[in-house]
C-alpha cells in the first residue's frame, strides 16, 4: 500500500466516509499539541534547579514539605542517581500533570472509537486521507498523506493505549524532576512522531516519523525472488536491524536505559523499537517475494534471540536484564514477520508491549523504593543493582506480584498472552519447514527447510534462557534476604496509587491479552473466546502476502500442534524450575562485597566484550584517523594552514610589497611610470 502514492482517490464512498475515522487526523495533533503546550511552560517558567543544603550554610531541613523534595531521578548506573540535592518541583508540575497524559488518553478514546467504526464497517481498502502534494515528479504524485488500515490500527491502539499508562505513571515517577514539563513535552513529541510512522500513506512519511522517534529517543538520555525486490528488502532490513536493535546493531539500546524507566518503557520496549517489525509487517508484499530476504530476517532474528537470552543470564542492573530481554523478544518478532507469520510477529509486539512495559514500569518502582531509602540514609549504593536488593516482596507486595505475572507471560505459561503469542511463532516456524516457499528457497547454501528447524530448535532454546534469566530476576530482586540495608530497609514502600494504578492495567492486559488471537487448536479443546481475531482483522492487509509465503501447503496436523504447544511449555517450566534449583538469594553477597566473575561466566557478564571489540576495531581507529588524519593535517594543515593561513600570508606579503613602494617620493614615482610605459612599449614593438 505504501507504494501506490500515484494512485488517485477512488471515486466511489469509502465505508469509513462520514465515521469517526475521518478525524484520524486528530490522533497525532493532540500529542503534537502537547508538546507544543508543555514546552511553552517549560520556556517560559524556568525550573528553580538544585538546592545544596550545604551552601550558605542553608538547612534542608528547615524548608516546607512541598518546598523541598529530595527525589532525583538520574539513574546512573554504578551511581545509584543519588546526589543528595534538594529540588523544588516546577511551578507548573500540575498543569503539566494533566495536559501531558490528557492528550494520550484523548487520543487514545479516539482511537477506540475510530477501531468500532472500523470493525463496524469491515473496510477491504485504506482509508487515505491526501493533504497536500509534497513531492511532484512528473507522473509520481507523492502526498503528505496518512493512511488508516487495519495494520496501523493495531500500531495506533498499542501507542496510545500503552503510551497513555506509562505517561500517567511517570506523573508519579518522574514528579521531582526539576525539568518536568521538557520530560512530557519530549514523551508527547515522541508519540506524535510514532503516530506519524505508522500513518503514514507512503515511504517518505513514514521515514519522517522513523527519524523523528529516533530524535525525541535521543533528547531523552518486482518479480518473485528478483535480485532487485532482495536488494531492497535487504537493506530496508538493515535499516530495521538498527531501530529495532538486532544483531549487530543492538548496543545502543542497552545503553540507553540510562535514561528515566518511563523513557524505557514507552521508547525501548513498547513502541519505537517495533518499528522494524512494523514496517516489514507493512511490507510484507515485498518481503513474500523474496524467500532469501525472509529468511535473511528470520536468521538474524534467531541469533539475537538466543544471542541477547545469554547476555541477560549474567546482568546485575534490573534495567539492563530487561534491555537485552528486549532484544531477544525483538528477535522473536523478526522470526515470525521473517518466515512469513505477519500476523504472529504483530501479535507478539503487541502482547510484549503489555508485559514488557508492565516489567519496566515494575522495575521503576523498585528502583524509585531503593532509590528513595538510599538517598534518605545518604548511601551511595546502586539503587539498580540486583545484589543491592532481596525481599523487596514484603515492601512492595503489589509491584512483585505484577511482576511475576509478566514473567511468567515472557517465559511463555499458560493462559497468559505470552505464551500464545510465542508459541505462535514457534508453531509457525515448523509449520513454514514443514512446506513453504521458504523451505523450497535456500540461504547461503543451506536448504531452507534444514534452515527452519534450525531456527525453530533456537527459538525453543532461547525460550528456555528466557524463563531462566527473568525467574533470576526475580529470585534476586524480591525473595530472600533484604540485602539493602539494615537502616535503609525501614525507608522501603510501596509506589503510590498513580504509579501502581497504570501496573494493574497492564497487568489485567498481560493476563487476557492472549485472546486476541486464540489458536484453533486451544478453542477447540477450551473455549475460551472467539478464536483469531487479529487474524482475521489483519488479513486485509497481509492476508496474500502470507497465503504467497505458504504457497498452500498442507496444515500440520492437529497432533503435531498439540506437540509442540506441550514442548514450549514444557520448557518454559524446566527453565523457571531450573531457575529455583540453581539460584540461592539467601547466599549472594552484595554488590560491594561481590567478586568479579571469572571463565565462561565473566565473557557472559562483560557481553561477550562487544563493547570493547568495537571499541577497539572500529571507535579508536576512526577516532585516531580522524584526530590524526582528518583534523591534524587536512583541517589544521591542508585548510587551516595552507588554503586559510597560506591566502592569507599571500596577500600579506603582497600588501607588504605594495607599501614598498608607497615611499613619499615623487622621484621614485616618476621613475616607476617610466619603467612601466617603457615596458608596454617593448611588449607592443615585440609583437
Amino acid at each position: 500500500m505504501l507504494l501506490q502514492t500515484a494512485v488517485t482517490v477512488a471515486t466511489q464512498a469509502h465505508p469509513l466516509s462520514g465515521t469517526l475515522a475521518e478525524w484520524v487526523w486528530l490522533l497525532p495533533l493532540l500529542p503534537l499539541a502537547g508538546f507544543v503546550i508543555n514546552g511553552l511552560l517549560a520556556l517560559s517558567g524556568a525550573h528553580f534547579g538544585p538546592t545544596d543544603p550545604g551552601v550558605g550554610g542553608h538547612d534542608a531541613h528547615s524548608e516546607t514539605a512541598d518546598e523541598a523534595l529530595a527525589i532525583s531521578h538520574a539513574e546512573q548506573p554504578g551511581e545509584g542517581g543519588d546526589d543528595h540535592h534538594v529540588v523544588k518541583r516546577h511551578r507548573w508540575a500540575a498543569v503539566v500533570s494533566v495536559i501531558g497524559p490528557g492528550v494520550l488518553i484523548l487520543s487514545f478514546l479516539l482511537a477506540l472509537g475510530i477501531w468500532q467504526a472500523m470493525a463496524t464497517a469491515h473496510p477491504d481498502a485504506p482509508f487515505i486521507q491526501r493533504y497536500f502534494s509534497w513531492m511532484p515528479a512528473g507522473s509520481l504524485q507523492i502526498d503528505a498523506a496518512i493512511q488508516l488500515d487495519q495494520l496501523s490500527m493495531v500500531m495506533v491502539l498499542v501507542i496510545t493505549g500503552v503510551g497513555a499508562l506509562i505517561h500517567v505513571f511517570s506523573v508519579g515517577y518522574m514528579r521531582d524532576d526539576p525539568s518536568y514539563p521538557r520530560f512530557f513535552s519530549y514523551l508527547n513529541l515522541f508519540v506524535f512522531f510514532m503516530l506519524v510512522l505508522v500513518l503514514g500513506a507512503n515511504y517518505p512519511v513514514l521515514f519522517v516519523g522513523w527519524e523523528g522517534v529516533g530524535l525525541c529517543a535521543k533528547a531523552l538520555d518486482l518479480g518473485a525472488g528478483s535480485a532487485l525486490v532482495t536488494t531492497i528488502c535487504l537493506f530496508m532490513f538493515l535499516g530495521c536491524t538498527g531501530k529495532s536493535a538486532q544483531i549487530p546493531l543492538y548496543i545502543w539500546l542497552p545503553d540507553a536505559m540510562a535514561g528515566p524507566t518511563p523513557v524505557s518503557a514507552l521508547i525501548h520496549a513498547a513502541t519505537m523499537v517495533t518499528a522494524g517489525v512494523y514496517l516489514i509487517a507493512r511490507s510484507s508484499f515485498l518481503f513474500s517475494l523474496s524467500p532469501v530476504a525472509s529468511l535473511t530476517v528470520a536468521v538474524v532474528g534467531a541469533v539475537t534471540a538466543i544471542f541477547a537470552a545469554t547476555i541477560g543470564l549474567k546482568q546485575w542492573d534490573i534495567k539492563k536484564v530487561l534491555a537485552y530481554s528486549t532484544i531477544s523478544q525483538l528477535g522473536y518478532m523478526f522470526v515470525g514477520v521473517g518466515v512469513g507469520a505477519y500476523v504472529s510477529g504483530m501479535f507478539h509486539l503487541v502482547t510484549h508491549a503489555f508485559f514488557k512495559a508492565l516489567l519496566f514500569l515494575g522495575s521503576g518502582s523498585v528502583i524509585q523504593a531503593m532509590h528513595e531509602a538510599y538517598h534518605s540514609t545518604h548511601s551511595g549504593e546502586d539503587a539498580q543493582d540486583m545484589r543491592n536488593m532481596g525481599g523487596l516482596k514484603r515492601y512492595l507486595p503489589v509491584t512483585c506480584v505484577l511482576m511475576w505475572i509478566a514473567t511468567l507471560a515472557i517465559s511463555g505459561i499458560p493462559p497468559l498472552s505470552g505464551f500464545f503469542s510465542k508459541d505462535e511463532i514457534l508453531g509457525s516456524v515448523f509449520a513454514r519447514a514443514h512446506g513453504s516457499t521458504l523451505a523450497s528457497a535456500s540461504w547461503l547454501g543451506i536448504p531452507g527447510s534444514t534452515l527452519l528447524y534450525i531456527i525453530y530448535g533456537i527459538g525453543l532454546a532461547a525460550a528456555f534462557l528466557t524463563a531462566v534469566y527473568m525467574t533470576r530476576m526475580m529470585l534476586y530482586t524480591f525473595h530472600g534476604p533484604v540485602r539493602t540495608g539494615t537502616e535503609e530497609e525501614h525507608h522501603l514502600h510501596e509506589a503510590p496509587w498513580v504509579m501502581t494504578g497504570p501496573l494493574v492495567i497492564l497487568g489485567i492486559l498481560t493476563v487476557f491479552g492472549g485472546w486476541l488471537n486464540l489458536p484453533e487448536v486451544v478453542t477447540d479443546i477450551i473455549p475460551l473466546g472467539p478464536r483469531e481475531l487479529l487474524a482475521h482483522w489483519l488479513d486485509p492487509v497481509v492476508g496474500q502476502a502470507t497465503a504467497r509465503v505458504t504457497a498452500g501447503a498442507a496444515q500440520v496436523p492437529a497432533s503435531t500442534e498439540e506437540a509442540l504447544i506441550g514442548a514450549a511449555v514444557v520448557i518454559a517450566v524446566v527453565g523457571i524450575v531450573v531457575a529455583f534449583a540453581r539460584l540461592k538469594p539467601d547466599r549472594l553477597p552484595r554488590k560491594r562485597d561481590a567478586v568479579p566473575e571469572h571463565g565462561f561466566e565473566g565473557v557472559v557478564a562483560n557481553k561477550y566484550y562487544v563493547d570493547e571489540a568495537l571499541d577497539r576495531t572500529i571507535v579508536t581507529p576512526t577516532y585516531v584517523f580522524s584526530r590524526q588524519f582528518l583534523w591534524r593535517f587536512i583541517d589544521n594543515g591542508l585548510i587551516d594552514g595552507l588554503l586559510v593561513n597560506g591566502s592569507a600570508a599571500l596577500a600579506r606579503g603582497f600588501g607588504w610589497l605594495g607599501s614598498r613602494l608607497q615611499t613619499g617620493n615623487v622621484g621614485i614615482y616618476a621613475w616607476v611610470l617610466v619603467v612601466g610605459v617603457l615596458a608596454m612599449l617593448g611588449a607592443l614593438t615585440l609583437r
